[in-house]
């Protein structure tokens, strides 16, 4: 009977274990739950509905308010160069006007890289020349 005893008392032992290991895990779950739960998200950008114009016609564009003064400014040139484009021919449609807006952009930032990498390689012979006169210098002295 007491060996009985000893088993019935060890059983409930570890019952009472794995009720308490149970209990702590469910706990440990929860606070990390409620932790996850409070953690700040990054802020997402906040996107603002601008209305532009570009030669007399209104575009809605969803813009993140950071980016609402580039924006502006970009309209403006791009709305300036439709207008002297229409000014020019007033028959061409709203569609040609802006066609003709990209591709005079698209030549501009073209330029603009072709120029970088003419300044890029000029910067290159230059700096091999400066390293050579200063070779040549250490040599002679």
């Amino acid at each position: 009977m007491t060996d009985d005893h000893t088993k019935s008392a060890d059983k409930q032992s570890q019952s009472n274990q794995l009720q308490s290991t149970s209990s702590k895990t469910q706990q440990v779950t929860s606070t990390a739950t409620n932790a996850s739960s409070t953690v700040a998200k990054p802020a997402e950008p906040q996107i603002k509905k601008v209305d532009v114009a570009i030669a007399g016609v209104t575009y809605p564009i969803y813009c993140p308010v950071h980016e609402q003064e580039e924006l502006h400014s970009a309209v403006s040139y791009i709305n300036n160069y439709a207008l002297d484009l229409k000014r020019d021919a007033p028959s061409l449609s709203q569609e040609s006007i802006l066609v003709l807006c990209c591709l005079n952009l698209y030549e501009k930032i073209h330029a603009n890289q072709r120029n970088e990498e003419d300044r890029l390689q000029q910067d290159k012979q230059s700096e091999a020349l400066i390293n050579k006169i200063m070779k040549d210098a250490q040599s002679i002295l």
